[in-house]
């Protein structure tokens, strides 16, 4: 991992201030949907990677059924004895292959590093490790640049350690505290080492490690109207950017072989705070434009800690922050009931429900 967080200084005129951060840091942009026409403008800022899953899929079929439709109904006679819910999961897949295809010069010029569609496991799975490691090695063999997204759950952790030693590339996803973050690396740590004594090839493997940084934000705000908490304006904004922040610096001084990628986006710091990380950005379409339309300095502010009283403030008002930001907040077996957890599997379960139903009312449309 490079422990430059200095940006280099360039007297060049960039378009954007993405594609002056990717140009000018070792930060990278991914684009948080596999949409193509958003996946072309953010690679237009320097994009180097993408995602899909059950939500992104259903947005964009919601968005152009008119042009999804006549795919749907083939899949239907291709696969005559398939379910709504194994048709709707054909249609993540070829999502996910095609957004692959824009991204293969950007996976052989990074040699496997960045180029990668991320696509996730089933959520469904999340309590079954052998089931998502079979979820896993199925999704990674559809193009040769697909990132594997595994929740790190009890049994996503041991799922991530076989999936890596498999030789895929892994993209943890359902995290949001330091604990999380550092289960994952040491179980990639141990994925890549099983394959290292056994002579197997790593230098083209790029794992990732999300932080749903604005999803913990969005809990401690429920929290906060809940319970009737007074605190400064705008202290919740700053809690994913603080263990982001705090998770990189250890991170950096642990040398561990894996990334981290910022996702779930809710305010600029979420970006602005972040850049000259070697890591990764991943903000939807909707806020790349935001960040492209703004005058926010492109410089490298990773290095500047979250302002003292900030993190006092969240500390001493938010238990949950406490478990976020501190090494050993959370116990391997506390990640599944941990509140952002449950409430963002729900939401990917939920997404599940619903493309199966889209699907469905194509299959069995109402009658006249």
């Amino acid at each position: 991992m490079k422990n430059d967080l200095t940006v280099t200084r360039q007297t060049v005129t960039y378009k954007s201030p993405l594609l002056q951060m990717t140009q000018t840091t070792p930060t990278c942009l991914w684009n948080d949907s596999a949409d193509i026409d958003e996946l072309k403008y953010a690679i237009e800022s320097g994009a180097v990677g993408a995602t899909c899953n059950p939500v992104i899929a259903l947005g964009i079929l919601k968005k152009r059924i008119a042009e999804w439709k006549p795919r749907i109904d083939a899949l239907l006679r291709e696969h005559p004895e398939a379910t709504a819910d194994q048709i709707g999961w054909k249609l993540v897949e070829e999502m996910s292959v095609k957004a692959a295809r824009l991204l293969e010069p950007a996976f052989a010029e990074h040699r496997g590093r960045n180029g990668r569609l991320s696509i996730q496991t089933d959520p469904r799975l999340y309590r079954n490790a052998a089931a998502i490691v079979e979820n896993a090695v199925a999704f990674g063999s559809l193009a040769p640049n697909m990132i594997v997204k595994i929740p790190v759950t009890r049994a996503g952790v041991g799922a991530i350690e076989e999936a890596t030693y498999r030789g895929l590339s892994i993209n943890a996803t359902v995290c949001f505290t330091l604990p999380q973050c550092i289960a994952v690396a040491e179980a990639v740590e141990r994925g890549l080492h099983r394959r290292e004594a056994e002579g197997k090839e790593i230098d083209s493997m790029g794992p990732v490690c999300t932080i749903m940084v604005g999803r913990l934000d969005d809990w401690l705000k429920v929290l906060h109207e809940k319970r009737e908490i007074t605190i400064d304006p705008g202290v919740t904004e700053w809690a994913g950017v603080a263990v982001f922040k705090k998770t990189y610096r250890l991170f950096v001084e642990r040398g561990y072989r894996l990334r981290l990628l910022s996702a779930a986006f809710r305010n600029h710091m979420q970006w602005s705070e972040l850049i000259g990380a070697d890591a990764v950005i991943s903000p939807p379409s909707a806020w790349q434009k935001r960040f492209n339309a703004s005058d926010i300095e492109v410089r490298s502010r990773i290095a500047e800690p979250v302002d003292p009283t900030v993190v006092d403030q969240l500390l001493k008002h938010f238990s949950d922050f406490r478990r976020a930001y501190s090494e050993d907040g959370l116990s391997l077996e506390e990640f599944d009931s941990f509140a952002p957890t449950v409430r963002t599997l729900r939401q990917f379960i939920a997404a599940c429900g619903d493309l199966e139903t889209l699907v469905r009312d194509v299959m069995l449309p109402e009658p006249a």
